[in-house]
Order: C-alpha cells, then structure tokens, then sequence
C-alpha cells in the first residue's frame, strides 16, 4: 500500500502569479504536439502539411479544448446545477473539464480549420490524431499531482491511499489511465499512421482506441458522486466512449470498403 505524496497543487510561484501543476500539463501537451507535429511532417512530407499550418492546428485545437470541455463538463454531468447557478459557468478555475466534450469541440474546430484550408475535414483529423495521446496522458499526471479523479477500493499491492479522500487503499486509475490513453494510444497510433492509410482510418484508430482504453480504465476509477453509475452498472465515462468505440468501427469499415 502506498501513500498518495500530497503535492502542492501549485508547482511554483513567480511572485504574485501561482503556476499550478495541470497548467504546465496543459502547457506541455501544447509542446508535445508542436514537437511531434513537426516530426511528422518532416516523416511524412507526402501528408501535404507545412510547418507554418501547425500553428493554426494548435489555436484551433486548444479553442476547441477549452470551450468544448467546459461546455461538455457542464451538459454530460452537471447540467442542473448549472442551470441553477449560471454565473458559475465562467469558474473555471474551480475545475471542471471534460474529455468527451473538449474531444467534440477539437471536431468542430478542426471542421473550420478544414474549411479555411480547403483540406478534406478527415485529412485533418488524421493528421492530428498521433499527436494528441501523450498531450492527454500528460493531463492525466496532473490529475495524479492533484490527487483527484481517485480509482474504486483495492487489495492490490501498489494501490494508494489517498488522504484528502479517506484511508482506504484506492486504485490509482489516473496512472491506469496515463498508460492506456497516453502511452499505449500513442504507440498504436504513431505505428499505424508511419505509412500511407485511407481517409479516415487514422481518425478511426483513434475513436476505437481511446474509448475501448477510456471504457476499461472507467472499471478501475471511482465514479463521480453526483452521479455513481448509471445503467447496466456504467459510469458516465464509459456510456460517453461506447459511441467512439461503436463509430469508430464503422469509420474503419468504411475507409476500407471495398470500393476505395
């Protein structure tokens, strides 16, 4: 059994400003993408991408990011509150993100970004989706630095107390979830999109990957209290991969129907 180190939340202070943790995790999976992004390009110049249109994939992305997760957060989990409290929508520094929903709003932003570029909207989400992995496992470490997002009661030998939480050992999903959605993705990712795939199949990868990681790790991640689980005994993040996983199939199916 281990002992959660209850680090400080905020990582340093630069006089009256606090850096906290999960900004520098933000800040480092914008890094990680400009890094890879151009790795790739230099890779895969066949892609038909430029160094000077990263610059947009990422203001597009983090736009998307921002407002589709606090839009998200508040519609899948806490809507009635919200809709009791509205001036709290713009509290986001009280937390509240949703992958789900920043996951929507990259889709949408990278629908404007295509339409400004004239590129295919597929073409651009292939062309990102190896880059996201290690910028969400990132996050997930600094969901482990803030001790939040905890997994369900275990005998197992390397779970972890958390004590802003209680004295139980827990499973310590956030690191189940940074191998799986970060690590594990990424590899699968970055391996299958080395060489030329049909339109949409990297995109596919991607949907059936995270949401086939994200509904298993779910069994491991203590399900949050406003909610518990939901039907057949699903959390409100395993309800919300199902249609990933399940239209990610179809996307495979048909980038490699046949007919093409």
């Amino acid at each position: 059994m281990l002992i959660h180190p209850q680090f400080d939340p905020v990582a340093l202070h630069l006089g009256p400003l606090a850096i906290r943790w999960y900004g520098l995790m933000y800040l480092t999976a914008f890094a990680l993408f400009l890094g890879l992004g151009r790795y790739r390009l230099n890779a895969r110049p066949d892609l038909g991408w430029h160094k000077n249109e990263l610059d947009d994939l990422l203001f597009y992305g983090v736009l998307g990011v921002v407002l589709g997760g606090r839009l998200g957060y508040i519609l899948f989990y806490k809507a009635s509150y919200y809709l009791q409290h509205p001036l709290e929508i713009l509290a986001v520094w009280q937390g509240g993100m949703s992958f789900h929903g920043g996951f929507l709003g990259v889709l949408v932003a990278m629908w404007l970004l295509s339409r400004k570029t004239g590129k295919p909207w597929l073409a651009v989400t292939d062309f990102i989706a190896p880059l996201i992995p290690l910028g969400l496992g990132a996050g997930r470490i600094g969901n482990f630095i803030n001790g939040e997002l905890w997994g369900r009661p275990t005998d197992a030998p390397w779970g972890v107390v958390f004590p802003q939480v209680d004295l139980v050992a827990r499973h310590p999903s956030q690191l189940y979830e940074f191998a799986l959605e970060g690590l594990a993705l990424f590899a699968l990712l970055w391996l299958f999109s080395r060489r030329p795939r049909p339109l949409g199949a990297v995109s596919a990868l991607f949907l059936i990957g995270y949401g086939g990681f994200r509904f298993l790790a779910e069994f491991s991640r203590e399900p949050d209290d406003f909610l518990g689980l939901l039907s057949l005994g699903l959390s409100m993040g395993q309800w919300l991969s199902l249609p990933m996983i399940i239209v990610g199939i179809a996307m495979l199916r048909w980038a490699y129907r046949p007919a093409r």
